[in-house]
């Protein structure tokens, strides 16, 4: 199994990191390793979460974020990282192909 995390989901992680370390210098850091870690526990849990629009969503064991991914046979596409705190209508909008 292989991850493969989109440009636009890369950006969606220095955004979160951002916003963290405007409140709390080093916090963007740890939201980074945080949300990498619960990227990283696809390899192992990949297809079980529950889909939403379209796409399986993995929440965040430690920042209210949500990770939008698809499995295409042996990749995991990882679409979007967003917080979930956001209008549901933009997420919609944002992940709907």
């Amino acid at each position: 199994m292989r991850i493969a995390i989109s440009d636009d989901a890369e950006n969606d992680l220095v955004d979160g990191a951002r916003f963290y370390d405007s409140l709390e210098h080093g916090l963007g850091g740890y939201f980074i390793d945080s949300l990498l870690s619960d990227i990283d526990s696809l390899l192992l849990y990949a297809g079980i979460h529950v889909k939403v629009w379209g796409y399986y969503r993995l929440l965040s064991q430690r920042f209210p974020y949500a990770v939008y991914y698809s499995l295409e046979d042996d990749l995991v596409r990882i679409h979007a990282v967003l917080d979930c705190r956001q209008d549901p209508d933009k997420t919609r909008n944002r992940i709907q192909p």
